[in-house]
């Protein structure tokens, strides 16, 4: 078989029809699952959040809705092409991706880049469409550290201090390019990767204490030299204290925490949001599209979107621990850090706990970039996933 054939197969043999009906029985199927059921729930969130305002400016009321299911069945298609992918082949190509990813941060930050919300993150390439290249640097984040960290070692329990230095290195490469965009909520993103594949992967605990020390010294270094926009540090301001500002930096924490909170336990029925309807909150379908959960499906649909994101992250975390090799541990371990810390940061700034950055919230949020980059992420758990120890 050809080295492109491997590539295809990833079962080592010809295709059959019975080949074909084992690889999907190797399938994660709860992950599949989750997926579809977070995939739906968004779909309907995303028409809810923005039928009303589309429908004011004389535009295709299901204009969103129907660009939102165009994307996730780019994503799906994509994700299964992954899937088919033999990840251990990924090596070869990781200095490519990585390099791609990088010409991608810079050439958001010349001419080519488009401004949007404030942030200098998207190349618009027309007809309506934009592209976010710090969304799929984070598929490129995760294989090259897989592949540095999971490199075989003789006689040696975790990666060398010039493996560590390397990965840190390379890995801030694009976290500095992502800060210049700001994008700081990638960025944390970025931060949360690099730890907790480290963390898998059997370095020393001195090298974790120094990258959150490290961490902690970008961060004042950004905020004392003025790298944020004010509006970055607006946010800031309004988290530690919401009451000081309700009308300005405080206005969207505050108007989502009301959104939420008004849903009380069973919601106000889907479409009926009267937040979601009166625009309140920004950037509903994006951003902020658990408000509009909270609100019109109550506490039991934000804790049923909640419980199917813990299920994606179970699942991840099953993965790399049945991965046939170190490799795919980490490339498991990276995609959950990535997916488990977007989780935890969107629903946290919806409900008050944690400070407003445009993270959108996995599988649910409308955004073509990022749900092309989730949909990559969730094949990568199911390449791991069909060729692990049990069938090797």
């Amino acid at each position: 078989m050809s080295r492109v054939g491997a590539v295809v197969d990833g079962y080592g043999g010809r295709r059959t029809w019975q080949t074909r009906v084992e690889g999907l029985r190797r399938l994660d199927w709860p992950l599949v699952v989750a997926v579809l059921a977070l995939s739906v729930m968004g779909a309907l969130l995303v028409r809810s959040a923005t039928f009303q305002i589309l429908t004011e400016q004389g535009k295709d009321p299901e204009g969103f809705l129907k660009r939102h299911i165009l994307n996730l069945m780019i994503g799906f298609v994509l994700g299964g092409v992954v899937t088919l992918l033999d990840y251990r082949l990924l090596r070869a190509y990781v200095p490519i991706l990585y390099g791609v990813a990088c010409v991608g941060l810079v050439a958001v930050l010349s001419p080519l880049g488009e401004t949007i919300n404030g942030s200098h993150s998207w190349i618009v390439i027309g007809g309506g469409f934009q592209v976010q290249p710090s969304e799929f640097a984070k598929v490129g984040l995760v294989v090259l550290l897989a592949m540095i960290l999971g490199e075989p070692r003789d006689g040696e329990i975790g990666p060398g201090v010039r493996d560590v230095l390397l990965a840190l290195v390379l890995a801030g490469v694009p976290a500095v390019l992502i800060i210049l965009q700001p994008d700081l909520g990638t960025t944390l993103v970025f931060v949360a990767v690099v730890a907790g594949m480290l963390a898998v992967s059997g370095v020393k605990k001195r090298w974790l204490a120094g990258l959150v020390g490290v961490s902690a010294l970008v961060v004042a270094s950004v905020w004392l030299f003025g790298l944020l926009e004010d509006y970055q540090i607006a946010r800031f301001t309004a988290f530690l204290d919401p009451d000081a500002d309700p009308r300005g930096a405080g206005y969207n924490a505050r108007q989502a925490r009301i959104a939420v909170g008004s849903g009380e336990l069973f919601g106000k029925g889907l479409f009926q949001g009267e937040q979601t309807g009166g625009h309140f909150v920004p950037e509903q379908q994006t951003d902020f599209i658990f408000t509009v959960a909270g609100e019109e499906l109550g506490f039991i649909g934000g804790a049923v979107i909640v419980l199917l994101l813990g299920v994606v992250l179970w699942r991840g975390l099953r993965i790399a621990t049945q991965a046939a090799d170190l490799f795919g541990t980490l490339v498991a371990t990276g995609v959950v850090c990535w997916l488990g810390f977007q989780t935890f940061q969107n629903v946290g700034m919806s409900i008050g706990i944690m400070p407003i950055t445009g993270l959108p919230l996995p599988f649910v949020s409308y955004g073509g970039s990022a749900t092309f980059a989730n949909m990559i992420a969730l094949g990568l758990l199911q390449a791991v996933h069909v060729r692990r120890r049990a069938f090797d």
